[in-house]
């Protein structure tokens, strides 16, 4: 029997990238998987690909906003609805509408950042646990970013919500002991098609630095969500597991 078959997991943000790959990764290992997304259209072609993946677990679709409380419960409910039960909870939907220097960010898109990317995952999260974790249990996997350990010229306030999502995966992880476990996942960069424009000119000036010589991949995030939800992680709480081939592990002011 595989570590998660017949579980159920949402993930929001689940019709392309990071979220799929999630996605893909549970439904091959056996779990029922609800994937949430803003667009139908997104969504109806991710479900096609999941059940050409070999596994068990139905696939479901939600159009719901990360950023919307409203349509957080509604999905969990629609999910209970469906499967009766909600084990996994990945919150993976994030927003990046600003680029450039804090102190020249507006109010309008540092309010649209934190609305996603810092108060969405608590509303689903109360959502999860009130629905189903907090009788039952369950695992909720906050997908961060190293960029909340570091400094960006460009992305300065994207990661402070990033960093901000990994001191609130401790705090809930204190507050929704023991019976829900919660833990972050921290990707460096990720050869993702949002992202292709950052690596696909600087690919190899990227590598070349990186202790892995490589970029990381959908697939390694997927597999390290995997862990996270299982079983073989059940003493891990409040923790990040940083994914960035070895970026962090650099030394500052060598020349790699």
């Amino acid at each position: 029997m595989s570590i998660i078959e017949g579980k159920v997991a949402v993930i929001t943000g689940g019709s392309r990238g990071i979220g799929l790959g999630i996605a893909t990764a549970y439904r091959a290992a056996g779990a029922h998987v609800v994937i949430a997304a803003r667009k139908a259209s997104g969504l109806a072609e991710a479900r096609e690909g999941l059940l050409r993946v070999k596994g068990d677990g139905d696939v479901h679709t939600v159009v719901a906003n990360a950023g919307e409380p409203d349509q957080a419960e509604a999905c969990i409910d629609e999910t209970i609805e469906r499967f009766g039960r909600v084990d996994i909870l990945v919150n993976n939907a994030a927003t990046n509408p600003y680029n450039g220097d804090l102190l020249d960010l507006d109010l309008p898109r540092a309010e649209k950042t934190v609305r996603v990317n810092q108060y969405g995952m608590i509303a689903w999260t109360r959502c999860a646990w009130r629905s189903w974790m907090a009788e039952h249990g369950g695992a909720v996997i906050n997908i961060a970013s190293v960029g909340g350990l570091i400094v960006d010229p460009h992305i300065g306030y994207y990661n402070a919500t990033k960093a901000a999502m990994l001191h609130m995966t401790r705090q809930l992880a204190y507050e929704l002991g023991p019976r829900a476990r919660v833990n972050a996942i921290a990707p460096g960069l990720i050869k993702t098609e949002l992202a292709r424009a950052v690596w696909e000119v600087r690919e190899p000036v990227l590598t070349a630095k990186l202790p892995m010589r490589r970029l990381g991949t959908v697939e390694d995030v997927a597999n390290a969500a995997l862990f996270l939800a299982s079983d073989a992680s059940s003493w891990m709480t409040g923790q990040t597991l940083v994914l960035d081939g070895g970026a962090t592990a650099l030394p500052i002011g060598v020349d790699q």
